[in-house]
């Protein structure tokens, strides 16, 4: 179902959201003619990125229209956010509702963390991909995984390439090169390191090391968020 004026898409912000897990979604999917994005969180407070960034959301999880899509990103904020009833409550709405349910980086366990994520394929952050199992999900190594209405983005950078993805499948390939084109997407990044598998070994590590603690509440918040799940099921 279309959306009032074209096609509806809805990005959920929270408190220490990563900006760029939405700022370029955001970018290449306004780009479609027919793309009406709403900016969706608990009040219309500015929201406080992990960043320092400060973004005004347009509307409310309680009066949010009708969704044809909904886009979940990620963020240090996904750890309180797995327990948040109002936020769970607005997804599990929409996963009843909207035609396409997203995420880029960590919002996948929000997904998860909602139910929405049981029986699919997906992929987060490499650092947390030992999570999405912990939600019914299938974890797949890819840049973006496609498993019926559910599309689900890599670590951050990676939203863009999900954006031109979705692009593709709901207006077609050449639409997704034209806005390819136009925002001159042809990385050449200056290292060879933007994932585990090619990255340097004392990188990998001395990132694992520094992101350990996080990682570890991240992982504790999935379990709690499961265990919710299960006694509501």
């Amino acid at each position: 179902m279309k959306g009032e004026g074209g096609f509806s898409i809805g990005i959920v912000l929270f408190q220490k959201v990563t900006s760029l897990d939405f700022v370029g979604p955001l970018d290449i999917l306004s780009r479609n003619p027919e793309a009406r994005i709403h900016l969706i969180a608990h009040t219309l407070d500015p929201i406080g990125a992990d960043n320092g960034m400060r973004v005004i959301p347009d509307t409310t999880f309680a009066d949010a229209p009708q969704l044809d899509m909904v886009l979940v990103p990620g963020g240090p904020g996904t750890m309180s956010m797995m327990e948040d009833d109002e936020l769970i409550g607005f997804l599990r709405s929409s996963g009843e509702n909207a035609a396409w349910i997203t995420s880029v980086c960590t919002g996948s366990l929000l997904l998860g963390a909602a139910g929405l994520l049981t029986g699919y394929r997906a992929v987060t952050h490499w650092t947390m991909m030992d999570a999405l199992p912990i939600f019914g999900a299938e974890p797949v190594a890819e840049r973006v995984v496609a498993d019926r209405n559910r599309v689900t983005g890599a670590g951050v950078s990676a939203g863009l390439d999900f954006a031109l993805t979705l692009t593709a499948l709901l207006w077609g390939n050449e639409r997704a090169e034209r806005i390819q084109l136009g925002t001159e997407y042809d990385p050449h990044p200056p290292f060879d390191a933007g994932s585990p598998a090619k990255a340097p070994p004392q990188v990998v590590s001395a990132f694992r090391a520094g992101s350990a603690r996080l990682t570890e509440r991240r992982m504790a918040a999935a379990r709690r968020a499961a265990r919710k799940l299960t006694v509501n099921a």
